[in-house]
Formats: C-alpha cells, sequence, structure tokens
C-alpha cells in the first residue's frame, strides 16, 4: 500500500486543496496527517473538514493544541499567537471537537507518526544530525515520520554509525527497507526550504520506498486571504519565498 503523507497544513485551504489533487492523481491509497491543520492561514474550518474527510490518520500539531487551549499561547511568537487567538474566535465547535480528539503521535504499519520528534511529538525540531540520531535513539519502530520543521528532509542510520541527513527535493526517491529512517515530508502550507509550493511524501510500504512531491498552488490567493482576515500581513508575505 502507498500513502501519502501531509504535515503542517496551517489553514492553507488553496495548498491543501491543490495537494489532495494531486494526491488524488497518485496511486495513495492512504492520506495520513502529521498534524497542525491550523495556526498561521485563513481557512481553518475548510482544512479541519478537508482533512476530516480523507485523511485516514490524524495527528495534532502545537498549533492545533494552541487552539484547543492545551498548549498555552505565550509559548509561541507574536504573530503565531494572534493567529491561534483568531481562530480560536472563528472555529466551528464541530471542528474544534475534531481537534480535541487528536493526540500529538500514532502508529500505523509498523512506521512511528509524531507531530514533532519521537523525543518530543509537540515542540521539538529535528534539523540536524545530532538531534536525529537521539531520536533514532529513542524511537521503537524504523521509519519514523515527522513533521513541525516544515522542512522536508530525511534522517538515516545504519547499525553501528552515526545518522546521516539532507534536505530532500522535488522528485528525490529514498529506498529505506534498511537501516533506521526519519522522514519529514515538508509543509503542505507553509514551506520553510525556499521552495514555495506544497510539499508532500509518498511512502510505499511494501516496497519500502520514499518519494518527495511538491505540488504548485494559488499562493496569491492565500495570501490575499490571510490579510482579508485582517492577520499579521507577514504570514501573508512569507509565503511567496517559501520561509
Amino acid at each position: 500500500m502507498k500513502v501519502a503523507v501531509i504535515s503542517d497544513i496551517h489553514a492553507n485551504k488553496q495548498a491543501l486543496e491543490a495537494a489532495l489533487d494531486a494526491i488524488a492523481s497518485s496511486d495513495a491509497a492512504e492520506v495520513w496527517c502529521l498534524g497542525d491543520l491550523v495556526g498561521y492561514g485563513a481557512d481553518p474550518d475548510a482544512c479541519v473538514e478537508l482533512a476530516r474527510e480523507h485523511a485516514a490518520v490524524c495527528l495534532a500539531g502545537n498549533h492545533d493544541l494552541a487552539v484547543t487551549g492545551e498548549v498555552p499561547l505565550d509559548e509561541f511568537s507574536r504573530g503565531a499567537s494572534l493567529a491561534a487567538q483568531w481562530t480560536q474566535e472563528v472555529i466551528d465547535k464541530d471542528n474544534l471537537a475534531f481537534l480535541e480528539g487528536l493526540a500529538a503521535q500514532g502508529r500505523e504499519d509498523r512506521v512511528g507518526l509524531y507531530h514533532a520528534s519521537p523525543r518530543d511529538p509537540v515542540w521539538e525540531y529535528v534539523l540536524s544530525t545530532l538531534v536525529a540520531d537521539l531520536c533514532l535513539d529513542a524511537q521503537s519502530d524504523r521509519v519514523c515520520l515527522i513533521g513541525h520543521s516544515h522542512v522536508a528532509l530525511s534522517f538515516a542510520r545504519e547499525e553501528g554509525e552515526l545518522a546521516t541527513g539532507e534536505p530532500q527535493r522535488d522528485g528525490a526517491s529514498l529506498d529505506v527497507s534498511s537501516g533506521e529512517w526519519l522522514l519529514n515530508p515538508g509543509s503542505i502550507g507553509q514551506p520553510r526550504d525556499g521552495d514555495p509550493r506544497a510539499a508532500w511524501l509518498l511512502l510505499d510500504l511494501e516496497g519500502m520506498t520514499a518519494s518527495y512531491m511538491r505540488t504548485e498552488y494559488d499562493v496569491a490567493a492565500a495570501a490575499a486571504a490571510i490579510r482579508a482576515a485582517r492577520l499579521p500581513d507577514s504570514l501573508a508575505e512569507r509565503l511567496e519565498y517559501g520561509q
């Protein structure tokens, strides 16, 4: 079975719709979401509803937990905090209830799922081989999926060796049939690796390959929606640059 792995939607309806269209045209049988459906963007209800409809598995991210009140807003940057407060005011109660029922980690088909990391499913950024080594020590599954950093990347480790890692670009394909792995699909709604296109991962659970994908979407429309909602302008500006 092949699954499409998505993460860090951040209320970007235009990006999520485009990615789901691309996924529907692929041979993915399921969609797994690693969290952060809301935060930063202007369409929380639309994105939660799309996840409820399409995702077989969905985790909670730190921004989701902020909106549900499980994580204090003072742990976020000013822009993120303002967006979370706005989301609390506008989100539909049924969609809020859906977020309240999510956890920040899970396991499917012998694959570990974490919003952030195996050591800290809510907050830890895995961006270095040092942190990756510590996470590989902590994880109980050979292959784990992580989000949170908004950067499409992979870390691998063979027995008796230190972890290696690198960012992954559109079209990259990895053989993950041996060794230990941490795979990050990147962000659908707010990439931070210099490529503004929505990022996702196609994971083949039988062939044990991971293919990195990027999908074009209407960045200008997503930015306009943020401005129309009177959210911080910086949240709109960054979309164009993939930062």
